[in-house]
C-alpha cells in the first residue's frame, strides 16, 4: 500500500492540550516545524473543558500543514506523535489531554462534525482557511 500521494494535501489540523499546555503546544509545533510543511498557526483560545467539567481549562488552536501523505497515513502520524508526547489513551474520551490532534480540514473539506459544533473550532480553522 503506497501511502504517499503524488500531489500536495492541505489540511488544518485542530490542537488541544489541558496538561501543561504551554510546554506541550510548543513540543508538538516544534515537531510538526521540523517533521511537515507547516504554512500557518492559529491564535490559542483558552476554553472550558466539555463532557468532564471537573478538570484544567484547555488552550486549543489550529495548524495548517501541506503533505504528501494520505489522509489515512496522516491520520495515523498524528495518533503516533500523540503517543510520542505521552498521551494516556486509557483517560476517558473528555477527559485530560497531554495534546490532542485532529484533522478538521483536508483539501478545503470539512472532515470533523466538531467544526460545526464547537465555536473555538470553528474560528481557529477560518483564520486559517483565508
Amino acid at each position: 500500500m503506497n501511502e504517499v500521494c503524488h500531489e500536495i494535501n492541505v489540511c488544518i489540523v485542530g490542537v488541544g492540550s489541558n496538561i501543561n499546555p504551554g510546554n506541550n503546544i510548543q513540543a508538538v509545533l516544534a515537531i510538526l516545524q521540523r517533521e511537515m510543511v507547516v504554512k500557518g498557526v492559529s491564535e490559542w483560545i483558552k476554553t472550558s473543558p466539555v463532557g468532564i467539567i471537573d478538570q484544567d481549562d484547555f488552550i486549543n488552536g489550529a495548524v495548517k500543514i501541506h503533505t504528501a501523505m494520505s489522509q489515512e497515513a496522516f491520520k495515523n502520524y498524528l495518533k503516533n506523535l500523540e503517543d510520542r508526547l505521552g498521551r494516556d489513551r486509557e483517560l476517558p474520551k473528555f477527559g485530560p489531554r497531554v495534546i490532542d490532534l485532529d484533522i478538521v480540514v483536508w483539501n478545503d473539506k470539512i472532515i470533523d462534525d466538531d467544526y460545526y459544533t464547537r465555536d473555538f473550532v470553528k474560528n481557529t480553522v477560518d483564520e486559517l482557511m483565508q
